[in-house]
């Protein structure tokens, strides 16, 4: 693999410029969180986001891995803290059309901006993605504010100095100085606790995070006004009648993956599901005959074992899509940014490529959903030439039927 200066985030392909903002609806642990890419207009001055977007990320990546995060939370921040996403930083939204929406779920141990490679191109194809911070304490870690909700709303009303509205969240003052940050770290599993209860009911809270977040953009398309606890960052009210609430869709990747489908039966507004790699684990036996929406399974070749597609196989039925490819060469972590931004070292340490070139990986996966999303949420785009890959026709793709 290449050097240390190589490794990077690529900028997307699409026709439109992709904007990016920190979005967190009330500062309540109950509020919804996330980050959104958007189509936007050129802008004069480009800011571009750190891609671990504080310190504290490090060290929950590190709790994570069940590594000392006095030597790793520093080694994290060392491989890991200069990286930029390819991104305008809070530039204007680009309001020429009504944009459809993505609802995209994370993985076990990750958080927001671990996916911005594909939430990035796919913004630059014209949709406007959320990526939710989950707070069933499957995140790495996740923050929000200790002030009741009330507290912070009068104070974003009351804040009017400049350099409070200049606060961005990849600084090293993370956060206006009245508002105190409450982390809420990974949680792991103890000794002896049956990890499907746990995960079955972090499944269920994702969900309805995804839903919730589906009802805030609803409000925002209706001109009802969201506060933005997070100062400074995109008027989200520029965003009236832009959305396409007629075309939602909902992703995720691994965990991630699961949530989606859990959420297309219980949340009809979305459309369709992509699950990248999904973790079939987390979901009751009972879901799989309620699953009334297409679903596209995007997986890897090492992570899926025999069970996990069988489970995938059986959402068959004659009311919906299954579509389920794996891409040749990948691992689980090839849909995540990790595999773009990984030397050898770290490689080889933590699985993070597999023998499929990052990019073309990356490439396969988003050109997949494209196709998918075009078929199933009725899009007048050209993703269709991209079918083939959801037959299984492509070097790289084997379709599982």
């Amino acid at each position: 693999m290449g050097g240390a200066q190589s490794l990077e985030l690529p900028p997307a392909k699409g026709p439109h410029k992709v904007g990016c903002t920190d979005v967190m609806a009330d500062g309540t642990r109950q509020g919804s969180f996330f980050r959104l890419y958007y189509p936007c207009e050129a802008s004069g001055q480009v800011k571009q986001p750190r891609w671990i977007p504080q310190y504290e990320y490090c060290g929950g990546l590190a709790d994570y891995l069940d590594r000392n995060k006095r030597w790793c939370a520093p080694a994290l921040n060392l491989a890991f803290g200069y990286h930029e996403v390819p991104v305008e930083w809070n530039a204007p939204f680009k309001t020429a059309e009504k944009y459809p929406l993505i609802i995209f779920s994370h993985g076990l141990g990750a958080f927001r901006t671990v996916y911005s490679a594909v939430c990035n191109e796919i913004a630059s194809r014209g949709f406007i993605v959320a990526a939710v911070e989950h707070r069933d304490e499957s995140a790495c870690t996740t923050f929000f504010f200790k002030s009741p909700v009330e507290d912070l709303e009068q104070q974003v009303e009351a804040t009017t100095s400049a350099e409070q509205f200049a606060w961005r969240p990849e600084s090293p003052q993370a956060h206006p100085p009245t508002l105190e940050e409450e982390w809420l770290p990974y949680r792991k599993l103890v000794k002896g606790e049956d990890e499907f209860s746990l995960r079955n009911e972090q499944v269920h809270q994702r969900v309805a995070e995804c839903s919730r977040t589906l009802d805030l953009f609803t409000d925002i398309n209706n001109g009802k006004l969201i506060t933005n606890v997070l100062l400074g960052n995109l008027d989200l009210s520029i965003m009236k009648g832009c959305i396409d609430l007629q075309r939602v869709a909902v992703m995720g990747h691994s965990f991630g993956g699961s949530t989606a489908i859990l959420a297309v039966t219980k949340d009809l507004r979305f459309r369709c599901a992509v699950a990248l790699d999904s973790w079939m684990f987390p979901l009751k036996d009972d879901i799989y005959p309620k699953v009334l929406r297409p679903v596209l399974f995007v997986n890897s070749e090492t992570f899926q074992t025999d069970d996990s597609i069988n489970k995938m196989k059986r959402l068959h039925s004659t009311d919906n899509e299954i579509k389920i490819i794996t891409i040749k060469g990948s691992v689980h972590q090839s849909q995540t940014d990790f595999t773009l931004l990984t030397g050898q070292f770290l490689s080889m340490a933590f699985e993070t490529k597999g023998t499929i070139d990052p990019v073309e990986g990356l490439d396969i996966t988003t050109k997949a959903s494209l196709a998918f999303l075009q078929r199933h949420s009725d899009l007048r785009k050209d993703f269709d030439q991209w079918d083939a890959l959801l037959e299984g026709n492509g070097e790289h793709v084997i379709l599982i039927t």
